[in-house]
């Protein structure tokens, strides 16, 4: 995924604060596939991603107005995609088997080869996932915004509400378990 310029998305959430709902579709363009990938991730179902994603960007254009400062937009969209889609995965603990790996950043593919079967990295990326699905929902959280989504300690924090001591905590706990688990994973040291 492309690096995201806060400027830009800083000056186009002042141009909405100021009355401009024409530059929420530009907004809404740059980060939709980032939020996307997250949520899809997140609830493993492309569909019900959709729907959170509607709720979002609905939310995000009725209270944007309350967001102080600019530049922390995408903290906020990622807050609030957080909660959303916490709120619909306990509504719905079904587990989906389809991923979207398609549209989601590469699974923790570590040092693979670019001679390795596509097979073989497919079904690895499946398995470390499935693994990090089944880490205590705090850990997996942490460990999807952080390796998947690139996000900072601080970012993490504020979208699941605590402090960033606890997220690496989280982080350090998630990532034990995970080398534990997937010791036979070169790439997991």
């Amino acid at each position: 995924m492309t690096e995201l310029d806060y400027d830009y998305l800083a000056s186009l959430v002042q141009k909405i604060q100021d009355g401009d709902t024409d530059s929420f579709a530009e907004l809404y363009s740059v980060t939709y596939q980032r939020q996307y990938s997250f949520a899809c991730q997140f609830v493993r179902d492309p569909y019900l991603a959709q729907d959170i994603l509607q709720e979002l960007y609905i939310h995000a254009l009725k209270h944007i107005k309350q967001l102080r400062n600019p530049r922390l937009f995408v903290s906020w969209l990622n807050q609030i995609n957080f909660r959303l889609c916490f709120d619909m995965s306990r509504k719905n603990k079904r587990n989906q088997k389809e991923l979207c790996l398609e549209e989601a950043a590469p699974a923790l593919s570590g040092s693979a080869s670019d001679s390795e079967d596509p097979i073989d990295r497919y079904s690895r990326r499946l398995e470390i996932f499935d693994q990090i699905k089944a880490l205590p929902e705090r850990e997996c959280q942490a460990i999807l915004m952080k390796y998947y989504h690139d996000m900072k300690l601080d970012e993490i924090a504020f979208a699941m509400g605590c402090s960033k001591s606890s997220v690496k905590r989280y982080l350090s706990r998630g990532y034990e378990k995970l080398r534990t688990t997937l010791e036979d994973f070169p790439f997991i040291s």
